[in-house]
């Protein structure tokens, strides 16, 4: 079965089975769901090409770190070594993550609250808490 985004009043997506079929996980842009059941938001504010830039770099080099994993699985590498770049993996993850973040509170949380939405403040500590 599909999962269905439900968003409350905050904007913070909670997760609900979807009696619609699986196509129900995909959508169109804007924020307009295919059959209904799904959502898509996006944020208000652009991000830098920069910005965008830095991210992409930083997952494709996470993602080469996990392929690179994948193939010393195939190579029966030492586990030891296999862990190392799982760590590294993790690390780059994590910090694409952390900018991420980083960002939502500069951008997101910030104009959500000048516009009244102090609510949003417990959707970015759920957030923080998945970092904890």
């Amino acid at each position: 079965m599909a999962a269905k985004q439900e968003f409350n009043q905050v904007g913070v997506s909670n997760q609900t089975e979807c009696a619609e079929d699986a196509a129900c996980e995909q959508t169109t842009c804007g924020g307009v769901p295919e059959h209904g059941c799904c959502e898509c938001r996006h944020k208000d504010t652009e991000r830098s090409e920069a910005f965008q830039a830095d991210i992409q770099k930083r997952l494709n080099r996470a993602i080469g770190q996990l392929n690179g994993v994948k193939a010393m699985i195939e190579d029966n590498r030492y586990c030891g070594d296999v862990l190392t770049q799982l760590a590294a993996a993790e690390s780059a993850i994590h910090r694409t993550a952390e900018i991420i973040l980083q960002d939502h509170m500069e951008t997101c949380v910030v104009e959500q609250v000048r516009a009244g939405n102090v609510e949003v403040v417990d959707e970015a500590m759920k957030l923080i808490r998945k970092f904890m």
